[in-house]
């Protein structure tokens, strides 16, 4: 059994696991794929196939014989050799949550609540009110915009 991948017009419409012989009774285009194949790499270390794992809504490129996700802003590029999408600003590693701005082609780190504001100093987000620091649990209760004492 092998995962096989429908192609119409270049997108993936579907994915299954089948014998050959039956993709052979099909019609339209089908393509083998790797479950375990990721950037070109094959994660049991086996031999990769087309680059990454087929899902539905995919392209299929037969020039690069490629699986890749549609490009997801303007401003990103595909990398050919892992065929994946790569952002013209590398993701800080700084252990924080962030989402692109494709008006800056920047990252924009992810603000936890709305009421919430970023400590330049230590460029972590913090409640505009301090949390309680008497050994219980609290929670932020951002209607309130404070903290809520969580009942055990």
């Amino acid at each position: 059994m092998a995962h096989y991948a429908k192609v119409e017009d270049g997108v993936v419409t579907n994915v299954i696991v089948a014998e050959q012989d039956f993709i052979d009774t099909q019609e339209g285009t089908w393509v083998q794929t790797s479950y375990n194949t990721y950037g070109g790499v094959h994660t049991l270390g086996g031999t990769p196939l087309r680059k990454n794992y087929a899902s539905i809504g995919c392209v299929y490129d037969s020039d690069r014989d490629a699986f890749y996700v549609p490009q997801p802003y303007p401003s990103w590029v595909l990398n050919e050799d892992t065929c994946l999408w790569a952002a013209p600003t590398d993701y800080p590693d700084d252990y924080k949550f962030y989402s692109w701005n494709e008006a800056t082609t920047s990252w924009d780190a992810l603000q936890p609540y709305a009421s919430w504001v970023l400590n330049e100093d230590s460029g972590k987000w913090a409640a505009p009110v301090d949390r309680p620091n008497d050994g219980k649990l609290y929670s932020w209760n951002e209607v309130t915009t404070s903290w809520d004492e969580v009942e055990s």
